[in-house]
């Protein structure tokens, strides 16, 4: 057994009268990952800040290799290293200024810039997968950048106990595979590492332990082979949200005649016109990948924005109402609640009260015109819409402000259902709330379509629709592609959404490889499968943390963490497909590389190898064509370069795609897009990989990426 780093004991912690922690015990060990997850509210963050002396608790013992810290200088002398989810960087200064602020003493620094070059070069080198100059200024590099030198630079302090508070929120897949090999190499120096995630099927795959809060109470801590989906999500759900989910059922149309109707309607310009029709009693799911039109039509039947061209109405009493802005949906029974509380929901100078009482203040209020508020009334009306989504708060008159982001959440949907509206409007509502909140909002949403009321429910998340929705809505191209009913099978409406057959693999989702004498998984560095079925949710939360922001690339024949085909590979040089959408506002052309982080020691190469360097893909186009590489099917304008082939004089090959060929075994391809703000690179014809991202960081609003696995080789690589 390792020795104890970490040990807390009855913990609890308050905050006026809001208790975040109460009898909180966990014990973390050296060369151990500790994961800490729980709901909205629960007090994970509260916790990492008590582990690393930012906050001091109100009673209970906190032990750091058997001492105790009371403040962050004191935490840094134990070998604490806290990272947060906020990007903390100054923009002005360099990135190795970035990665040792704050290490120096009054009087001078602890080591050479030389040193500190070195050392800043390597550690964002293994987290980044190429080299990136120490000296470059922040404020020139991209979000995702940014986030890496925060995490670097509590690695680079050594840590004893490195606690990671949601840092891997904005990472995408590939890029939090990098994060995860570099704990594991922390983990093999005795570092213990607590890691604070909503990712789920992250933990899975990292985490030797998990402690589990609810309500700032931890109700269980898993060991290494008990962290599974189910176990995690009963602990946070507690056992009787979890019976009443699993016994639910889709809810049912109440009556052919509709209560909203859409007609000739379009969202965008120049597309196909459609009709929708709402009956009582249904909840209507609608998704689709980012930007493809769907928050476009949830917020046109709000009244938030209106359409290009069609009608609006809402049917009561056997007329037809127009529904043509916010206003009119109002008066007419129409609520919508927004997913982005921040922009489009709370007033963060006024209370929880007044933010949920606020659009019914005229219907209970007495002295005639004077319009008094009649609290007498009110009271009842808040106490019984936030009770029924268990939002965990102080006093009502604290602003709101003081609640976690999921209850700030809970507050706007309690606000909607205190309207007494008809017609429900939710534009992906569970953003940011945990599993159990979900469930009392989906048991809500039944009572309230049972009512013979209906929804209108927008989410990326899948999963939420299966035992909710009587219909789902697939949006493509600004208009409904795809609509289905009950039995839901998740991997046809995710296909839909990338516009594939019903049947095809999903990106995300692994190749299934066949034997005659039975299946067997290839395995590569560590026992990481990388063909296997997927099973559904894994699948859909894997898709979604590609990207956050949406931004998404697509090999149509490889799939993500899948076999690259033969055709592609070796003496081939025949470059695959690609496809990519939801492009960021503001770009003005494209940038591609396909690099192989797995090279092998002995070929004492300091990088990743480049197997494919493209730059000035012009900004309108949506995807390469097979076998585009060098010829006229590339884009109009685009620069390709030279392979790291020709770095190592392997005959054959010069500029352009030059196929995987690992000598060796199994190697990871990392196939990554960059979307610029600028039109053209001015780059050497015969620039690196380093040289090649030198030029492209500083000039990236976004990136995604997806990696396959190709190896070992069929054939030796021919001689230099």
């Amino acid at each position: 057994m390792s020795a104890v780093a970490a040990e807390l004991v009855d913990v609890r912690k308050t905050f006026g009268p809001t208790v975040a922690l109460d009898r909180v015990s966990l014990r973390a060990y050296e060369g151990e990952v500790h994961a800490i997850i729980g709901g909205n509210g629960s007090g994970k963050s509260t916790l990492a800040k008590v582990i690393s002396g930012v906050l001091v608790p109100d009673r209970g013992q906190v032990s750091i290799f058997g001492k105790s810290a009371t403040t962050p200088s004191e935490s840094r002398a134990l070998g604490i290293a806290n990272v947060y989810q906020e990007v903390l960087v100054a923009d002005e200064c360099s990135v190795m200024d970035n990665l040792f602020l704050g290490a120096d003493g009054l009087f001078g620094a602890a080591e050479s810039h030389e040193v500190r070059y070195e050392r800043a070069r390597k550690v964002m080198s293994d987290l980044l997968g190429f080299d990136l100059d120490p000296d470059t200024i922040v404020g020139e590099l991209p979000l995702s950048i940014k986030q890496w030198i925060t995490i670097a630079r509590g690695m680079l302090t050594n840590p004893r106990v490195l606690i990671l508070d949601e840092s891997s929120a904005a990472l995408d897949f590939e890029s939090t595979e990098r994060l995860f090999a570099k704990m594991r190499e922390m983990k093999k120096d005795g570092c213990a590492i607590f890691i604070v995630t909503h990712r789920i099927a992250e933990l899975v795959r990292i985490a030797d332990r998990a402690t589990v809060l609810r309500d700032g109470v931890s109700v269980g801590t898993l060991d290494k082979e008990d962290i599974t989906e189910e176990n995690i999500l009963r602990l946070i759900a507690g056992p009787e949200r979890e019976l009443a989910h699993s016994s639910s059922k889709p809810v049912e149309k109440q009556s052919d005649r509709p209560i909203l109707r859409l007609t000739d309607a379009r969202v965008w310009p120049e597309t196909a016109r459609f009709d929708f029709n709402l009956y009582p009693g249904e909840v209507v799911g609608v998704t689709g990948l980012d930007g493809q039109g769907q928050a476009d039509f949830v917020r046109a039947l709000a009244g938030v924005q209106g359409l290009l061209d069609g009608k609006i109405h809402l049917v009561r009493d056997k007329k037809a109402e127009p529904i043509t802005s916010l206003t009119t949906a109002r008066e007419n029974g129409i609520a919508y609640v927004s997913g982005d509380r921040k922009k489009e929901g709370i007033f963060p100078n006024l209370s929880i009260f007044e933010n949920m009482v606020m659009p019914i203040y005229p219907d209970y209020s007495i002295g005639g015109f004077l319009n008094f508020i009649d609290r007498r009334k009110l009271d009842p009306i808040f106490v019984h819409e936030t009770g029924k989504l268990a939002t965990k708060m102080g006093h009502s008159g604290n602003l709101i402000t003081s609640l976690s982001g999921g209850n700030q959440q809970k507050v706007l949907i309690a606000r909607s259902f205190a309207e007494r509206p008809g017609v429900l409007v939710l534009n992906d509502p569970a953003r940011g709330i945990d599993i159990g909140a979900k469930l009392d909002l989906y048991r809500n949403l039944r009572e309230f379509s049972a009512r013979g009321n209906a929804v209108v429910f927008l989410s990326s998340e899948i999963e939420e629709f299966m035992d909710l929705c009587n219909r789902v809505l697939v949006f493509r191209g600004g208009v409904i592609s795809s609509t289905f009913e009950p039995p839901f099978d998740g991997h046809v409406i995710l296909n839909a959404t990338f516009g594939r057959k019903p049947d095809a693999r999903l990106p995300g989702e692994a190749r299934e490889e066949h034997h005659e004498k039975g299946s067997r998984r290839i395995v590569i560095d560590e026992g990481r499968p990388v063909a296997r079925t997927v099973r559904l949710r894994p699948a859909i939360n894997r898709r979604i943390s590609m990207n956050q922001s949406g931004f998404l690339l697509i090999a149509p024949d490889i799939a993500q963490g899948g076999m690259i085909p033969e055709r592609f590979v070796e003496r081939n040089r025949r470059s695959p497909a690609l496809e990519w959408e939801s492009v960021p506002e503001g770009t003005q052309s494209f940038a591609l590389a396909i690099t192989d982080p797995d090279v092998p020691a002995e070929f004492n190469f300091p990088r990743s190898f480049a197997h494919w360097l493209v730059y000035n893909i012009p900004a309108d186009a949506r995807g390469l064509a097979e076998g585009a590489s060098m010829t006229a099917a590339m884009p109009s304008g685009s620069q390709e370069l030279n392979s790291d082939f020709v770095t190592f004089r392997i005959p054959g090959f010069g500029r352009g795609y030059g196929g995987p060929w690992p000598p060796d075994r199994a190697h990871r391809y990392v196939f990554t897009l960059y979307a610029l703000k600028t039109r053209s690179l001015d780059l050497a014809p015969d620039a690196d990989l380093s040289a090649f991202a030198t030029a492209v960081l500083p000039v990236t609003i976004d990136q995604t990426s997806f990696t396959a696995i190709y190896g070992p080789a069929k054939a030796a690589l021919p001689a230099a």
